[in-house]
């Protein structure tokens, strides 16, 4: 199922249907519907309460060296780099594998709702900055859409050779401060299919709530526990 995401009422359309499990891609919002199947389960973090575990823990210390700030969503030369790179190493027989700098443009920019990209950088080594947190390499990049109850992460990448860093598990752990930041209950991390090795990492970011039949119920330890 899909609709557009255009025009003033866009954002407010944005909110509710992600609510309802829709996810984005540019102006558009879609849900798998297939006949006889509801695998795609979607997921969201529960940020008050969220507490990293020791894993995690170890993975924003191996990442200390970097930096991540918000900015407009606007698509740069680099920025594309970091996303081809990605893509030919990790996805190159995907859907998104013959993108150019161009459909990368269209999918940073072209939206009507609250989307803002943020940035990670590696700490400059200048032995002349003053600033400790001074921008070197761009190594990662997260498009992400801001809700009424949370944040969104629509699309993320990042450099492959940093791959050793648990690079995706760190850019959600910074998104879910940034929620907290913000006073927002809820990070929405897309769909999950148990048994999915690749999506199995959405699982170590708990407590969760995967939507139902009977709407959003908590998930804890194998066991969904209705609210």
């Amino acid at each position: 199922m899909f609709t557009h995401l255009i025009g003033d009422q866009a954002p407010h359309l944005n909110d509710i249907l992600t609510n309802g499990g829709f996810r984005r891609s540019q102006n558009i919002a879609y849900r798998p519907a297939c006949e006889k199947c509801d695998a795609c389960v979607s997921v969201r973090v529960l940020v008050d309460e969220f507490e990293p575990t020791k894993s995690l823990k170890r993975t924003l210390h191996a990442n200390r060296d970097v930096s991540s700030h918000g900015c407009e969503a606007q698509a740069t030369p680099e920025q594309y780099a970091v996303f081809r790179g990605y893509i030919d190493e990790r996805h190159g027989d995907g859907g998104m594998a013959d993108m150019t700098v161009l459909d990368f443009a269209a999918m940073v920019e072209d939206s009507f709702v609250d989307t803002r990209i943020v940035e990670y950088h590696l700490h400059a080594d200048d032995p002349l900055s003053d600033s400790a947190d001074a921008e070197g390499d761009l190594i990662g990049v997260a498009l992400t859409d801001t809700l009424h109850d949370g944040l969104s992460m629509v699309y993320s990448f990042f450099q492959p050779q940093h791959a050793q860093r648990s690079f995706g598990n760190f850019m959600i752990l910074d998104h879910i401060e940034r929620a907290r930041k913000l006073g927002l209950p809820y990070l929405y991390l897309g769909y999950w299919v148990k048994g999915s090795q690749k999506m199995d990492y959405k699982k170590r970011f708990r407590p969760q709530e995967h939507l139902t039949s009977d709407g959003w119920e908590r998930h804890k330890s194998g066991q969904t526990e209705s609210l």
